[in-house]
Protein backbone atom coordinates (compact mmCIF):
# COMPACT_ATOMS: atom_id res chain seq x y z
CA UNK A 1 0.00 0.00 0.00
CA UNK A 2 1.17 3.54 -0.69
CA UNK A 3 1.63 6.44 1.66
CA UNK A 4 -1.92 7.59 0.94
CA UNK A 5 -3.39 4.82 3.11
CA UNK A 6 -1.05 5.70 6.00
CA UNK A 7 -2.58 4.99 9.38
CA UNK A 8 -5.84 3.70 7.89
CA UNK A 9 -4.33 0.35 7.00
CA UNK A 10 -5.01 -1.28 10.35
CA UNK A 11 -6.51 -0.47 13.78
CA UNK A 12 -4.33 1.55 16.15
CA UNK A 13 -3.84 0.50 19.76
CA UNK A 14 -4.35 3.30 22.30
CA UNK A 15 -5.16 3.42 25.98
CA UNK A 16 -8.50 1.62 26.26
CA UNK A 17 -8.45 -0.43 23.06
CA UNK A 18 -8.25 -0.30 19.27
CA UNK A 19 -9.38 2.66 17.13
CA UNK A 20 -9.92 3.12 13.42
CA UNK A 21 -10.02 6.40 11.53
CA UNK A 22 -11.33 7.85 8.28
CA UNK A 23 -9.72 9.61 5.33
CA UNK A 24 -9.58 13.38 5.52
CA UNK A 25 -11.19 15.66 2.96
CA UNK A 26 -7.83 15.90 1.19
CA UNK A 27 -5.55 12.95 0.39
CA UNK A 28 -2.73 12.07 2.71
CA UNK A 29 -4.26 12.90 6.11
CA UNK A 30 -6.01 10.36 8.34
CA UNK A 31 -8.60 11.60 10.85
CA UNK A 32 -9.61 10.01 14.15
CA UNK A 33 -12.59 11.71 15.77
CA UNK A 34 -14.00 11.17 19.23
CA UNK A 35 -11.22 9.19 20.93
CA UNK A 36 -11.92 9.01 24.70
CA UNK A 37 -9.03 10.18 26.86
CA UNK A 38 -10.71 9.76 30.27
CA UNK A 39 -13.76 8.15 31.84
CA UNK A 40 -17.08 9.97 31.40
CA UNK A 41 -17.27 12.53 34.25
CA UNK A 42 -20.84 11.64 35.15
CA UNK A 43 -22.68 10.65 38.32
CA UNK A 44 -20.29 10.55 41.25
CA UNK A 45 -17.44 11.53 38.89
CA UNK A 46 -18.99 14.98 38.36
CA UNK A 47 -16.66 17.63 39.84
CA UNK A 48 -13.85 15.17 40.36
CA UNK A 49 -10.47 14.88 38.66
CA UNK A 50 -10.63 12.89 35.41
CA UNK A 51 -10.14 9.15 35.81
CA UNK A 52 -8.50 6.69 33.37
CA UNK A 53 -10.42 5.83 30.24
CA UNK A 54 -12.76 2.84 30.40
CA UNK A 55 -11.56 0.02 28.09
CA UNK A 56 -13.72 -1.18 25.22
CA UNK A 57 -13.85 -4.42 23.28
CA UNK A 58 -13.15 -4.76 19.58
CA UNK A 59 -12.42 -1.87 17.24
CA UNK A 60 -13.82 1.57 18.00
CA UNK A 61 -14.77 3.49 14.85
CA UNK A 62 -13.56 7.06 15.43
CA UNK A 63 -15.55 8.67 12.65
CA UNK A 64 -17.57 11.33 14.52
CA UNK A 65 -16.71 14.05 17.02
CA UNK A 66 -17.50 13.35 20.65
CA UNK A 67 -20.24 15.38 22.27
CA UNK A 68 -19.52 18.77 23.80
CA UNK A 69 -19.75 19.69 27.47
CA UNK A 70 -23.25 21.07 28.20
CA UNK A 71 -23.26 24.84 27.69
CA UNK A 72 -25.28 27.84 26.61
CA UNK A 73 -26.06 27.86 22.89
CA UNK A 74 -25.60 31.16 21.00
CA UNK A 75 -28.97 32.39 19.67
CA UNK A 76 -29.60 31.74 15.98
CA UNK A 77 -28.52 34.77 13.96
CA UNK A 78 -26.20 36.17 16.62
CA UNK A 79 -22.75 37.17 15.42
CA UNK A 80 -20.74 34.17 16.58
CA UNK A 81 -23.53 31.69 15.83
CA UNK A 82 -23.47 32.84 12.22
CA UNK A 83 -19.69 33.15 12.07
CA UNK A 84 -18.89 29.64 13.28
CA UNK A 85 -22.21 27.94 12.48
CA UNK A 86 -22.94 26.71 15.99
CA UNK A 87 -25.88 24.25 15.98
CA UNK A 88 -29.23 25.57 17.14
CA UNK A 89 -30.15 22.50 19.21
CA UNK A 90 -28.64 20.62 22.14
CA UNK A 91 -28.34 17.20 20.57
CA UNK A 92 -24.54 17.52 20.49
CA UNK A 93 -24.21 18.17 24.23
CA UNK A 94 -23.50 15.60 26.92
CA UNK A 95 -21.71 15.43 30.24
CA UNK A 96 -19.89 12.46 28.69
CA UNK A 97 -17.61 14.83 26.79
CA UNK A 98 -13.94 13.97 27.41
CA UNK A 99 -12.89 13.18 23.86
CA UNK A 100 -10.14 14.32 21.51
CA UNK A 101 -9.52 14.25 17.77
CA UNK A 102 -6.34 13.49 15.80
CA UNK A 103 -5.32 14.47 12.27
CA UNK A 104 -2.15 12.73 11.06
CA UNK A 105 -0.29 12.64 7.75
CA UNK A 106 2.06 9.91 9.01
CA UNK A 107 2.74 6.89 6.81
CA UNK A 108 3.17 4.71 9.88
CA UNK A 109 3.82 4.81 13.60
CA UNK A 110 7.54 4.91 12.77
CA UNK A 111 7.25 8.58 11.80
CA UNK A 112 8.10 11.16 14.43
CA UNK A 113 6.20 14.28 13.43
CA UNK A 114 5.72 17.45 15.49
CA UNK A 115 2.44 17.59 17.41
CA UNK A 116 0.16 20.60 17.93
CA UNK A 117 -2.52 20.27 20.63
CA UNK A 118 -5.33 22.82 20.28
CA UNK A 119 -7.30 24.05 23.33
CA UNK A 120 -10.54 25.76 22.33
CA UNK A 121 -11.81 29.09 23.63
CA UNK A 122 -15.26 30.13 24.77
CA UNK A 123 -14.73 32.17 27.93
CA UNK A 124 -14.46 28.93 29.96
CA UNK A 125 -18.24 28.75 29.45
CA UNK A 126 -18.50 26.91 26.13
CA UNK A 127 -16.80 25.66 22.98
CA UNK A 128 -15.53 22.28 21.80
CA UNK A 129 -12.71 20.71 19.82
CA UNK A 130 -14.88 19.84 16.82
CA UNK A 131 -15.92 23.36 15.83
CA UNK A 132 -16.12 23.98 12.09
CA UNK A 133 -13.13 26.32 12.04
CA UNK A 134 -10.85 23.75 13.73
CA UNK A 135 -9.50 21.20 11.27
CA UNK A 136 -6.00 19.75 11.25
CA UNK A 137 -5.76 18.87 7.58
CA UNK A 138 -3.93 22.00 6.38
CA UNK A 139 -1.30 21.65 9.10
CA UNK A 140 -1.23 17.91 8.54
CA UNK A 141 -0.35 18.40 4.90
CA UNK A 142 2.66 20.39 6.09
CA UNK A 143 3.85 17.50 8.23
CA UNK A 144 2.28 18.04 11.67
CA UNK A 145 0.01 15.86 13.77
CA UNK A 146 -2.87 17.97 15.13
CA UNK A 147 -4.95 17.16 18.21
CA UNK A 148 -8.06 19.07 19.32
CA UNK A 149 -9.68 18.39 22.67
CA UNK A 150 -12.88 18.83 24.63
CA UNK A 151 -12.75 19.71 28.32
CA UNK A 152 -15.30 20.56 30.98
CA UNK A 153 -16.44 24.18 31.01
CA UNK A 154 -18.68 26.52 33.03
CA UNK A 155 -20.12 25.21 36.31
CA UNK A 156 -19.25 21.65 35.30
CA UNK A 157 -15.58 22.50 34.85
CA UNK A 158 -14.84 25.18 37.42
CA UNK A 159 -17.15 25.02 40.44
CA UNK A 160 -15.30 25.38 43.75
CA UNK A 161 -17.19 24.41 46.91
CA UNK A 162 -16.23 23.40 50.47
CA UNK A 163 -17.92 20.01 49.99
CA UNK A 164 -15.81 19.34 46.90
CA UNK A 165 -12.63 20.43 48.65
CA UNK A 166 -13.42 18.04 51.51
CA UNK A 167 -13.58 15.13 49.04
CA UNK A 168 -9.87 15.44 48.19
CA UNK A 169 -6.69 14.86 50.17
CA UNK A 170 -5.35 18.25 49.06
CA UNK A 171 -8.41 20.22 50.25
CA UNK A 172 -8.97 22.16 47.01
CA UNK A 173 -11.56 22.24 44.25
CA UNK A 174 -12.54 24.11 41.11
CA UNK A 175 -10.03 23.31 38.35
CA UNK A 176 -11.64 20.29 36.72
CA UNK A 177 -11.42 21.80 33.23
CA UNK A 178 -7.67 22.34 33.62
CA UNK A 179 -7.25 18.83 35.01
CA UNK A 180 -9.03 17.56 31.89
CA UNK A 181 -6.55 19.44 29.69
CA UNK A 182 -3.64 17.94 31.62
CA UNK A 183 -5.18 14.46 31.27
CA UNK A 184 -5.45 15.02 27.50
CA UNK A 185 -1.77 16.03 27.37
CA UNK A 186 -0.83 12.89 29.28
CA UNK A 187 -2.82 10.90 26.72
CA UNK A 188 -0.84 12.61 23.97
CA UNK A 189 2.45 11.80 25.71
CA UNK A 190 1.50 8.13 26.07
CA UNK A 191 -0.35 7.48 22.80
CA UNK A 192 0.56 9.96 20.06
CA UNK A 193 3.54 7.91 18.81
CA UNK A 194 1.02 5.35 17.51
CA UNK A 195 -0.23 8.09 15.15
CA UNK A 196 3.27 9.00 13.96
CA UNK A 197 3.61 11.91 16.38
CA UNK A 198 6.68 12.75 18.45
CA UNK A 199 5.83 12.97 22.18
CA UNK A 200 9.06 14.93 22.71
CA UNK A 201 7.94 17.67 20.28
CA UNK A 202 4.52 18.85 21.49
CA UNK A 203 3.20 22.40 21.10
CA UNK A 204 0.13 23.51 23.04
CA UNK A 205 -1.93 26.25 21.44
CA UNK A 206 -5.19 28.02 22.16
CA UNK A 207 -7.25 31.12 21.53
CA UNK A 208 -9.11 33.31 24.07
CA UNK A 209 -9.91 31.02 27.04
CA UNK A 210 -7.72 28.46 25.26
CA UNK A 211 -4.82 30.93 25.43
CA UNK A 212 -5.56 31.59 29.10
CA UNK A 213 -5.51 27.82 29.60
CA UNK A 214 -2.09 27.63 27.91
CA UNK A 215 -0.88 30.35 30.28
CA UNK A 216 -2.15 28.28 33.21
CA UNK A 217 -0.43 25.14 31.89
CA UNK A 218 2.84 27.06 31.60
CA UNK A 219 2.52 27.82 35.32
CA UNK A 220 1.21 24.46 36.51
CA UNK A 221 3.63 21.92 38.01
CA UNK A 222 1.20 19.17 36.94
CA UNK A 223 1.90 19.91 33.26
CA UNK A 224 5.68 19.64 33.59
CA UNK A 225 7.23 17.67 30.73
CA UNK A 226 3.97 17.38 28.77
CA UNK A 227 4.74 20.06 26.15
CA UNK A 228 7.73 21.87 24.68
CA UNK A 229 6.41 25.04 23.01
CA UNK A 230 3.31 27.21 23.42
CA UNK A 231 1.12 29.48 21.28
CA UNK A 232 -1.25 31.96 22.93
CA UNK A 233 -3.81 33.78 20.77
CA UNK A 234 -5.90 36.67 22.15
CA UNK A 235 -5.82 35.70 25.80
CA UNK A 236 -2.29 35.19 27.08
CA UNK A 237 -0.75 38.27 28.71
CA UNK A 238 0.61 39.67 31.97
CA UNK A 239 -2.40 40.90 33.95
CA UNK A 240 -4.18 41.28 30.64
CA UNK A 241 -7.75 40.02 30.49
CA UNK A 242 -7.83 37.89 33.62
CA UNK A 243 -6.33 37.67 37.08
CA UNK A 244 -7.49 34.32 38.32
CA UNK A 245 -9.47 34.04 41.53
CA UNK A 246 -7.91 32.94 44.83
CA UNK A 247 -9.26 29.61 45.99
CA UNK A 248 -10.68 31.05 49.21
CA UNK A 249 -13.00 33.40 47.29
CA UNK A 250 -14.02 30.77 44.75
CA UNK A 251 -14.76 28.21 47.45
CA UNK A 252 -16.72 30.77 49.47
CA UNK A 253 -18.89 31.40 46.42
CA UNK A 254 -19.75 27.69 46.06
CA UNK A 255 -22.68 27.77 48.54
CA UNK A 256 -23.90 30.99 46.87
CA UNK A 257 -23.98 29.16 43.55
CA UNK A 258 -25.73 26.15 45.12
CA UNK A 259 -28.36 28.45 46.57
CA UNK A 260 -29.27 29.56 43.04
CA UNK A 261 -30.62 26.01 42.56
CA UNK A 262 -32.23 25.76 45.98
CA UNK A 263 -29.48 23.31 46.97
CA UNK A 264 -27.66 23.17 50.29
CA UNK A 265 -24.88 20.77 49.30
CA UNK A 266 -22.94 19.30 46.40
CA UNK A 267 -24.87 16.07 46.95
CA UNK A 268 -28.03 18.03 46.07
CA UNK A 269 -26.35 19.51 42.98
CA UNK A 270 -25.31 16.05 41.78
CA UNK A 271 -28.98 15.03 41.59
CA UNK A 272 -29.61 17.68 38.91
CA UNK A 273 -29.07 17.00 35.24
CA UNK A 274 -26.19 18.74 33.49
CA UNK A 275 -28.60 20.86 31.44
CA UNK A 276 -30.48 21.89 34.58
CA UNK A 277 -27.17 23.08 36.01
CA UNK A 278 -26.26 24.98 32.85
CA UNK A 279 -29.69 26.58 32.50
CA UNK A 280 -29.64 27.74 36.12
CA UNK A 281 -26.09 29.13 36.15
CA UNK A 282 -25.58 32.61 37.56
CA UNK A 283 -23.77 34.99 35.23
CA UNK A 284 -20.01 34.46 35.15
CA UNK A 285 -17.38 36.82 33.81
CA UNK A 286 -13.93 35.18 33.88
CA UNK A 287 -12.34 38.62 33.55
CA UNK A 288 -14.24 40.27 36.40
CA UNK A 289 -11.94 42.49 38.46
CA UNK A 290 -13.93 42.02 41.67
CA UNK A 291 -12.03 39.20 43.40
CA UNK A 292 -15.22 38.05 45.14
CA UNK A 293 -17.37 37.81 42.00
CA UNK A 294 -18.86 34.47 40.97
CA UNK A 295 -16.65 33.11 38.21
CA UNK A 296 -16.44 29.79 36.42
CA UNK A 297 -12.79 29.92 35.43
CA UNK A 298 -9.45 28.58 36.72
CA UNK A 299 -8.71 29.04 40.41
CA UNK A 300 -5.40 29.73 42.14
CA UNK A 301 -5.68 26.66 44.34
CA UNK A 302 -2.07 25.95 45.34
CA UNK A 303 -2.23 22.61 43.54
CA UNK A 304 -2.96 23.01 39.83
CA UNK A 305 -1.99 26.68 40.06
CA UNK A 306 0.45 27.56 42.86
CA UNK A 307 0.08 31.28 42.02
CA UNK A 308 -1.61 33.52 39.49
CA UNK A 309 0.06 32.80 36.12
CA UNK A 310 0.76 36.50 35.52
CA UNK A 311 2.63 36.75 38.81
CA UNK A 312 4.51 33.57 37.88
CA UNK A 313 5.57 35.13 34.56
CA UNK A 314 6.94 38.23 36.31
CA UNK A 315 8.70 36.04 38.86
CA UNK A 316 10.27 33.91 36.12
CA UNK A 317 8.75 30.72 37.49
CA UNK A 318 6.76 29.61 34.41
CA UNK A 319 8.23 27.04 32.06
CA UNK A 320 10.93 28.47 29.77
CA UNK A 321 9.81 27.24 26.34
CA UNK A 322 9.56 28.96 22.95
CA UNK A 323 6.44 31.15 22.83
CA UNK A 324 4.28 32.72 20.16
CA UNK A 325 1.86 35.31 21.57
CA UNK A 326 -0.54 37.64 19.81
CA UNK A 327 -3.93 39.27 19.34
CA UNK A 328 -6.15 40.67 16.62
CA UNK A 329 -6.26 44.34 15.70
CA UNK A 330 -9.88 44.71 16.86
CA UNK A 331 -9.77 42.28 19.78
CA UNK A 332 -12.46 43.17 22.35
CA UNK A 333 -13.23 46.49 20.68
CA UNK A 334 -16.75 45.17 20.24
CA UNK A 335 -18.59 42.30 21.88
CA UNK A 336 -20.80 39.88 20.00
CA UNK A 337 -21.13 37.38 22.81
CA UNK A 338 -24.80 36.83 23.72
CA UNK A 339 -26.09 36.94 27.25
CA UNK A 340 -27.99 33.85 28.49
CA UNK A 341 -31.29 35.59 27.69
CA UNK A 342 -30.22 35.99 24.08
CA UNK A 343 -29.71 39.74 24.28
CA UNK A 344 -26.46 41.19 23.05
CA UNK A 345 -23.94 42.07 25.71
CA UNK A 346 -22.87 45.73 25.76
CA UNK A 347 -19.55 46.42 24.07
CA UNK A 348 -16.70 46.48 26.57
CA UNK A 349 -14.42 49.53 26.57
CA UNK A 350 -11.41 49.65 24.26
CA UNK A 351 -9.38 49.49 27.47
CA UNK A 352 -9.70 45.68 27.29
CA UNK A 353 -7.88 45.65 23.96
CA UNK A 354 -5.24 48.08 25.21
CA UNK A 355 -4.73 46.04 28.37
CA UNK A 356 -4.29 42.85 26.36
CA UNK A 357 -1.74 44.35 23.96
CA UNK A 358 0.18 46.00 26.80
CA UNK A 359 0.20 42.72 28.77
CA UNK A 360 1.60 40.81 25.81
CA UNK A 361 4.41 43.35 25.42
CA UNK A 362 5.07 43.18 29.16
CA UNK A 363 5.50 39.41 28.87
CA UNK A 364 8.00 39.97 26.05
CA UNK A 365 9.90 42.48 28.19
CA UNK A 366 9.94 40.08 31.15
CA UNK A 367 11.55 37.40 28.99
CA UNK A 368 14.27 39.82 27.90
CA UNK A 369 14.87 40.98 31.46
CA UNK A 370 15.08 37.39 32.71
CA UNK A 371 17.37 36.37 29.82
CA UNK A 372 14.88 33.69 28.78
CA UNK A 373 13.91 32.41 25.36
CA UNK A 374 12.45 35.43 23.51
CA UNK A 375 8.89 35.24 22.25
CA UNK A 376 7.50 35.79 18.77
CA UNK A 377 4.74 38.39 19.10
CA UNK A 378 2.13 39.16 16.45
CA UNK A 379 -0.93 41.25 15.66
CA UNK A 380 -3.47 39.95 13.14
CA UNK A 381 -4.49 43.03 11.14
CA UNK A 382 -6.63 41.61 8.34
CA UNK A 383 -10.13 43.13 8.34
CA UNK A 384 -12.24 40.22 7.20
CA UNK A 385 -14.44 40.69 4.12
CA UNK A 386 -18.22 40.47 4.27
CA UNK A 387 -19.13 43.00 6.98
CA UNK A 388 -17.68 45.75 9.18
CA UNK A 389 -16.58 43.53 12.08
CA UNK A 390 -12.91 44.00 11.17
CA UNK A 391 -10.17 41.87 12.72
CA UNK A 392 -12.54 40.76 15.47
CA UNK A 393 -11.87 38.43 18.38
CA UNK A 394 -11.31 34.88 17.00
CA UNK A 395 -11.10 36.02 13.36
CA UNK A 396 -7.54 34.74 12.88
CA UNK A 397 -8.51 31.13 13.60
CA UNK A 398 -9.94 30.64 10.08
CA UNK A 399 -6.52 31.60 8.71
CA UNK A 400 -4.12 29.70 10.95
CA UNK A 401 -6.14 26.49 10.55
CA UNK A 402 -6.46 26.99 6.79
CA UNK A 403 -10.25 26.59 6.87
CA UNK A 404 -11.30 29.68 4.88
CA UNK A 405 -13.35 27.47 2.57
CA UNK A 406 -15.75 26.71 5.43
CA UNK A 407 -16.49 30.37 6.15
CA UNK A 408 -19.54 32.19 4.74
CA UNK A 409 -17.35 35.20 4.02
CA UNK A 410 -16.29 36.13 0.45
CA UNK A 411 -12.63 35.28 0.94
CA UNK A 412 -10.20 36.43 -1.74
CA UNK A 413 -7.02 35.02 -3.21
CA UNK A 414 -5.16 37.45 -0.94
CA UNK A 415 -6.93 35.96 2.09
CA UNK A 416 -5.93 32.50 0.96
CA UNK A 417 -2.33 33.63 0.53
CA UNK A 418 -2.32 35.03 4.06
CA UNK A 419 -3.82 31.79 5.37
CA UNK A 420 -1.13 29.70 3.64
CA UNK A 421 1.52 31.92 5.20
CA UNK A 422 0.01 31.58 8.68
CA UNK A 423 -0.36 27.80 8.42
CA UNK A 424 3.34 27.71 7.52
CA UNK A 425 4.31 29.96 10.44
CA UNK A 426 2.32 27.88 12.93
CA UNK A 427 3.63 24.53 11.67
CA UNK A 428 7.22 25.77 11.50
CA UNK A 429 6.93 26.91 15.11
CA UNK A 430 5.53 23.53 16.14
CA UNK A 431 8.47 21.84 14.47
CA UNK A 432 11.37 24.06 15.59
CA UNK A 433 10.16 26.72 18.02
CA UNK A 434 10.71 29.36 15.30
CA UNK A 435 7.95 30.38 12.82
CA UNK A 436 10.42 31.38 10.10
CA UNK A 437 11.09 29.27 7.02
CA UNK A 438 11.85 29.39 3.30
CA UNK A 439 9.65 31.73 1.29
CA UNK A 440 8.13 33.49 4.32
CA UNK A 441 8.51 37.14 5.31
CA UNK A 442 10.99 37.35 8.17
CA UNK A 443 9.44 37.36 11.65
CA UNK A 444 11.82 38.73 14.28
CA UNK A 445 11.48 37.69 17.88
CA UNK A 446 10.61 40.34 20.44
CA UNK A 447 14.07 41.56 21.34
CA UNK A 448 16.53 44.24 20.34
CA UNK A 449 15.71 47.91 19.80
CA UNK A 450 12.58 47.48 17.64
CA UNK A 451 10.40 45.55 20.12
CA UNK A 452 7.66 45.20 17.49
CA UNK A 453 4.68 42.93 16.93
CA UNK A 454 4.83 41.08 13.61
CA UNK A 455 1.89 42.27 11.46
CA UNK A 456 -0.18 39.55 9.81
CA UNK A 457 -2.15 41.05 6.92
CA UNK A 458 -2.71 40.60 3.21
CA UNK A 459 -0.18 43.33 2.45
CA UNK A 460 3.42 42.30 1.82
CA UNK A 461 5.17 41.77 5.16
CA UNK A 462 8.81 42.47 4.46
Amino acid sequence: MGRKEGLLRKPIAVEGGLVTGIPGERPGVAVFKGIPYASPPVGDRRWRAPEPVLPWKGERACDAFGKSCPQWIPPVGSFYQKEFQYPADRSGLSEDCLYLNVWSPAASDADRLPVLVWIHGGGFLGGNGGEIEFDGEAMGRRGSVVVTINYRVNILGFLAHPDLSAETDRGTSGNYGLLDQIAALRWVRDNIAAFGGDPSCVTIAGQSAGAMSVQCLLASPLAKGLFHRAILQSGGAVHGLVDFQPHAFAERNGPRVAAEYGATSVANLRTLSALELVDGMPRSDPGARDPQAIRFAPVVDGYVLPSDPSDAILAGSVRDVPLMIGLTADDFKASFHPAPDGKASPPPPDAMHVRLERGIAEWGEALIRQKRTPAFLYRFDRRLPGDEAGAFHTSEVWYMFGTLGRSWRPMTDADRELSDRMVAYWTNFARTGDPNGPGLPRWESYKGPSRTFHALDIRKED
